[in-house]
C-alpha cells in the first residue's frame, strides 16, 4: 500500500476547505442509506477518525482498522465518553485474519483503494466482512473524472494524458490509481456485490488550495455540492466516487 509514510503530508490537509467538504459530503450521503437503528460498523482505512467518530457519536459499534499508529492515535484523542470504538492497527489487506466473515452490518472504505495496484483482493476481503443484507460504502477517486483537475488549470498535455490513464499523482505527493465507475462496477459485481446509489464529492471545490480558508458561505457550499453530487451529469465528472453497495440479490 503506497499510502504508508505519507500520513504527515494526510494531516496537513485535515481541516481545510477540500477535507471539510469532502467529510461532510460523504456523512451526508452515508445517511441517506444507512439503518435507523445501531449497527457493527468496520472502518477500513480509518486515518484519522473522522466517519467513525461519527458513526460512533449515532450509536453505532464501530472496529475502525488502520495501519497507521500516528493516525490512529488522531482517532483516538477524539472517542468520547460512551462511544463505542475499537482500534485494530494492520493492513487491510488481513482482513480475513483479524475478523470473522459476515461480522459486520456496515463497512466502509474511503479513500483507501486508489493505493491498490491490483484492487481486487482488498474488495473480496470487504466483501466478505458484510453480514446479508449489508452495506458497503466505497470512496474512490473518480477515473471517469481524471482530466478534470490537469484541464481546469490550464494543463492540457497532462488533460490529454488523463483521458487514458488512471494513474495519477495526488496532492500528498504519492501515485495512486483511478477507478472508472463501469469497471468498478464490473469487479464489484465479480465479488458478488451491486451497486445501490452512487455520488460524486467535491465537483466544484477540488481545485482549492490547501490553504484555502472555511469560507462564511459553507452552508451555501456544501448545499451545492450536495446537489451536483446526486444529480447528472455534475456527479460523473467529480473528484471522487462514492458508491453505495450491498451483496447482490440471490
Amino acid at each position: 500500500m503506497r499510502f504508508s509514510g505519507a500520513e504527515s503530508r494526510w494531516r496537513e490537509g485535515l481541516g481545510t476547505l477540500r477535507d471539510v467538504v469532502r467529510q461532510e459530503l460523504v456523512t451526508r450521503q452515508l445517511a441517506e442509506n444507512l439503518p435507523a437503528t445501531a449497527c457493527h460498523v468496520l472502518d477500513v482505512g480509518s486515518g484519522q477518525g473522522t466517519q467513525a467518530l461519527r458513526m460512533a457519536a449515532r450509536g453505532h459499534q464501530v472496529t475502525a482498522l488502520d495501519a497507521s499508529r500516528e493516525l490512529l492515535d488522531l482517532l483516538e484523542a477524539g472517542i468520547q465518553p460512551g462511544m463505542r470504538v475499537r482500534t485494530v492497527q494492520a493492513q487491510a489487506e488481513r482482513l480475513g485474519e483479524l475478523f470473522e466473515p459476515g461480522g459486520f452490518d456496515v463497512v466502509l472504505c474511503h479513500g483507501v483503494l486508489m493505493y491498490f495496484d491490483d484492487p481486487d483482493p482488498l474488495l473480496a476481503g470487504l466483501a466478505g466482512m458484510l453480514a446479508p443484507g449489508g452495506v458497503l460504502s466505497l470512496l474512490v477517486r473518480n477515473g471517469d473524472g481524471l482530466a478534470m483537475r490537469p484541464g481546469l488549470q490550464g494543463d492540457w498535455a497532462g488533460a490529454l494524458a488523463a483521458f487514458d490513464e488512471t494513474r495519477y499523482r495526488n496532492r500528498i505527493g504519492v501515485t495512486a490509481r483511478a477507478d472508472r465507475l463501469g469497471e468498478l462496477t464490473r469487479r464489484l459485481a465479480g465479488h458478488g456485490l451491486e451497486v445501490g446509489r452512487w455520488y460524486g464529492v467535491r465537483v466544484f471545490s477540488d481545485l482549492a488550495p490547501r490553504d484555502a480558508p472555511i469560507p462564511a458561505d459553507l452552508d451555501a457550499l456544501l448545499a451545492a455540492e450536495e446537489r451536483a453530487g446526486s444529480t447528472d451529469p455534475y456527479r460523473a465528472v467529480a473528484a471522487l466516487t462514492h458508491l453505495i453497495c450491498r451483496p447482490a440479490a440471490g
